[in-house]
């Protein structure tokens, strides 16, 4: 168990951190937003197995193939969910922003960022329960976690060797879930 939320948690970090700051940056340059977009959707379209079985021949086994496959799985959802928060917020907010005497972090950090939030976590809350998901087949490239349980009862006929990796990946999942999902109604400014 342990291992499967590290392995999640640390992928959705990654994720974070590169598919964030990307999405603000390319809600700036549409020039080059869909290409950026289309680039990171192959990821929605490759099956995780096959994204998973990808990373073997490039890293070997174990923990960081899997981990950058699971990296690679959350990125789409937090990119295009940040671009699209960051595109829809009001330009009069951004001059009024501006006109205040705001600098451009500034304006990112006090006034986009807290409005673009819910929109953002949408995509966070998406990808988490992806990458909780998808996580049980890292198994199958050494990755460790839930898996190895599902595997087993599979391949020995055993119902409760499933069960003891299936149950613990759905709550895993549905607590994602409903975290995300309050800090998406904490953060929303409209009511």
């Amino acid at each position: 168990m342990k291992t499967h939320i590290w392995l999640s948690s640390f992928s959705m970090i990654a994720a974070m951190l590169i598919c964030i700051p990307l999405g603000i940056w390319i809600s700036r340059k549409l020039k080059i937003a869909n290409y950026v977009i289309n680039a990171i959707n192959i990821f929605r379209v490759i099956p995780s197995l096959a994204v998973l079985a990808l990373m073997m021949p490039l890293l070997g086994v174990g923990f960081a193939p899997a981990a950058v496959a699971l990296t690679l799985l959350a990125g789409p959802p937090i990119l295009i969910n940040t671009y699209v928060a960051f595109r829809e917020i009001n330009p009069a907010i951004k001059e009024a922003a501006r006109g205040m005497g705001m600098t451009p972090m500034q304006t990112i950090w006090k006034v986009e960022l807290p409005l673009a939030l819910p929109v953002m976590l949408a995509g966070i809350r998406t990808a988490s329960v992806e990458i909780i998901a998808s996580a049980t087949l890292a198994v199958l490239i050494g990755g460790g976690g839930l898996g190895s349980y599902i595997i087993n009862g599979v391949s020995m006929m055993s119902k409760s060797y499933l069960l003891i990796g299936a149950i613990p990946v759905a709550l895993l999942a549905i607590l994602s879930e409903i975290v995300f999902s309050f800090l998406q109604r904490k953060t929303n400014y409209s009511h």
